[in-house]
């Protein structure tokens, strides 16, 4: 009998483990694709910015060349 409930026993907590062990995984992985998702978006953000950074400079670059061409 000691036996019996001592392998119930080891079982139940190796199964625990198990599961633990599972629910970590699956919380990492989310963890790392909300990551990779931020750091998408954060990507797409800058590239905006800099996009929109380059256009509102061309005009000032575009109509500085126009007056110094017509004098």
């Amino acid at each position: 009998m000691w036996k019996s409930a001592k392998s119930r026993t080891e079982k139940q907590f190796t199964a625990t483990q198990k599961r633990d062990k599972q629910i970590l995984k699956e919380r990492e992985k989310a963890r790392r694709e909300k990551a990779e998702h931020v750091a998408k978006l954060r990507a797409l953000r800058l590239a905006k910015e800099a996009a929109d950074k380059e256009a509102s400079e061309e005009p000032d670059v575009k109509s500085g060349a126009a007056e110094n061409e017509t004098p």
